[in-house]
């Protein structure tokens, strides 16, 4: 039965926003008794310093947007952060004191650029950040003089193809970072370099194989660094020599999935591994000594992120979908949990369950699918993660839970392009984006149909960023399927895209298109919701961001602009910040809008059809 909306203010779906969580934690490599944590404990994820030893949190950042990025100093005496213009995610990297105070701008004389990527090396002499801007990407070395002060940056490369993340090794000697400079694809080499000279030492690249930074050796002189390679199919960790060339892949008879090394232990011991398959993790330790894996402890959920401690522990991140994320730490030797920086207590949540079925071309797809209470058929929510990149693993989900409470059956598909499947699922899709994917959700949808779990005529679908691409994508190209769609901080045109987002997003562009928008215009006119809009029939609700540079306004300005012309409903939403959303009301309020879009749908198309109230006498109206 149709439920109305409950708007009260301490409805259960809107505690579930506002449960405290733990996004991640740091800790400062040379000074483990200093961390630093995001956590939305304000109502606003923000920066906070973390005094170990008694769990005290100093707030650092408070952004109103929110500051979810952030890095520590390895002596943990500053911590880092991009200062931008309403999460615009274009500025000037600062520091501020562990103990707070004023941000102090570290590239004053540099112009405005865009950047996700910064690094220490662990003894704390050097500082290196990529810099993005209408020029390509710039590989900037700065070095700490004495009485704590930042040299100005040091130019040491600049390539217009993408970059991502810096590496030093210990003692700063080399630094080495990823770039599709040698590809122009998806896939990633690793360039290496003196930091004193600026002397190119040496490239790891193997035909289209992609390799990821990990780390160098915590050691000081020992000059190997972890990468992994998906030479295999699937992400696997090795251990290359920059001054020689040697590789040497790391022996793992038993993995089967992908493989993340996520930490090297500070005595060069072990690695910390994490392995993804089918959307589902375990960790484990590896001994360099023995080559032997030892399992952690197994736990239903998402890992976050994680790292070794002085003391033998892991510390992760995890949540589960009863959970939101927090900080435990897992013993090694007793293989004993603790818990470190405890998340909320939320309201009782549904279970989530894997569920398998087949593409058109026959190709196995994973999803995760979650009933409301009741009989079937259900109105239904058809989810696609962001990324491509990434992947719905199971955690804990207040958007998702929002729908269960009010009666829709709700189904995220790990589409082709998600991760933890292998090289071949995720690179399906590249250089025809907005393909393989609506095929896949549309296969959802014929799936959730045949099942009996979805009202065929109530299907809504959803998602953000390239899940919100792809759900007007696919409103576009297999209209007759959907009662309507919503779509957050989405993508409608990627030739307007290109001319205006961070030049950083950019260079991911490129990288999937194999080329710009000038180059592969057919690709990129296929791929654009725009393209399709005069076939969308369902209503479409937006909600976007003014300041967001990477999935920029006018591009979907002129998308609703075109919709409404040829006499489509859509109802675009703005908010003032950018991509991301670090505000747990205005989450709410996002949520809140999507479900009096879905419910006035529904009951416009059937009027006469029985509703049940969860939230009082009040009518359901849109707010933002």
């Amino acid at each position: 039965m149709l439920k109305q909306p409950d708007l009260n203010h301490d409805a259960l779906w809107k505690q579930r926003f506002r449960a405290h969580k733990v996004l991640w934690a740091q800790l400062a490599v040379a000074a483990p008794q200093r961390g630093l944590v995001c956590t939305n404990a304000s109502g606003v994820n923000q920066l906070y310093a973390w005094e170990v030893a008694t769990n005290q949190l100093t707030p650092l950042t408070t952004h109103p947007e929110g500051k979810s990025r952030g890095w520590i100093a390895a002596d943990g005496r500053y911590v880092y952060y991009l200062e931008d213009q309403q999460g615009n995610e274009r500025g000037h990297y600062v520091r501020v004191p562990f103990e707070g105070g004023a941000p102090q701008d570290i590239t004053p004389a540099l112009p405005t650029y865009a950047s996700t990527s910064l690094s220490e090396n662990r003894t704390g002499t050097l500082l290196g950040l990529i810099a993005a801007d209408e020029t390509g990407f710039q590989l900037y070395l700065l070095e700490q003089l004495e009485n704590d002060v930042l040299s100005s940056p040091r130019l040491l490369w600049r390539s217009p193809a993408l970059c991502s993340g810096v590496t030093f090794s210990a003692d700063g000697a080399i630094v080495v970072v990823a770039t599709t400079a040698r590809t122009g694809s998806r896939a990633f080499s690793l360039m290496a370099w003196e930091t004193a000279s600026g002397t190119l030492i040496n490239e790891l690249h193997e035909n289209d194989t992609s390799f990821s930074l990990v780390c160098f050796s915590p050691q000081v002189g020992d000059q190997r660094l972890l990468a992994t390679s998906d030479h295999s199919g699937f992400n696997r960790p090795l251990l290359w020599q920059p001054r020689n060339g040697e590789s040497v892949a790391l022996p793992l008879a038993t993995v089967q999935g992908e493989l993340d090394v996520w930490d090297w232990s500070a005595d060069g011991a072990q690695l910390l591994l994490c392995e993804a398959r089918q959307a589902c993790y375990r960790l484990s330790t590896y001994s360099l000594a023995t080559l032997q894996e030892q399992p952690l402890p197994l736990l239903q959920g998402t890992f976050g992120s994680g790292q070794f401690t002085a003391s033998g522990e892991v510390l992760v991140t995890f949540s589960s979908t009863e959970q939101p994320l927090h900080l435990i730490a897992l013993n090694t030797a007793t293989k004993e949990t603790r818990m470190v920086l405890s998340a909320g207590v939320a309201p009782p949540t549904r279970p989530w369950q894997s569920v398998t079925f087949s593409a058109f071309d026959g190709v196995a797809l994973q999803a995760w699918l979650a009933l409301p209470e009741g009989e079937a058929p259900f109105p239904t929510i058809l989810h696609a993660h962001g990324g491509p990149t990434s992947v719905t693993t199971a955690a804990f989900a207040p958007s998702c839970q929002a729908w269960l409470d009010h009666g829709f059956a709700w189904l995220s598909v790990n589409y082709r392009g998600s991760t933890t499947f292998g090289r071949d699922f995720e690179r399906a899709i590249w250089g025809q984006l907005g393909n393989l994917e609506v095929e896949d959700l549309v296969a959802a949808q014929h799936w959730l149909v045949e099942q009996g779990i979805a009202q065929a005529e109530a299907i809504f679908l959803t998602g953000g960023s390239y899940g919100g691409y792809l759900t007007l994508q696919t409103l576009g190209k297999a209209p007759a399927l959907w009662a309507g769609g919503m779509a957050d901080v989405a993508i409608a045109d990627w030739f307007l895209m290109y001319e205006d987002q961070a030049e950083t997003m950019r260079g991911v562009q490129r990288s999937l298109f194999g080329g710009t928008p000038e180059e592969k215009p057919a690709a990129h006119r296929a791929a654009s919701p725009l393209t399709y809009a005069d076939q969308v029939t369902a209503p479409i609700l937006v909600i976007q961001g003014r300041h967001d540079t990477r999935c920029p306004a006018r591009q979907m300005q002129v998308y609703e602009a075109k919709l409404r012309s040829l006499g489509k409903t859509i109802n675009v939403h703005w908010f003032d910040a950018g991509h991301v959303m670090g505000n747990d009301e205005q989450s709410i309020r996002d949520q809140e809008t999507k479900l009096c879009f879905a419910y006035q749908v529904l009951q416009q198309q059937s009027p006469s059809s029985p509703t049940s109230s969860s939230g009082g006498d009040q009518e359901p109206t849109s707010q933002q």
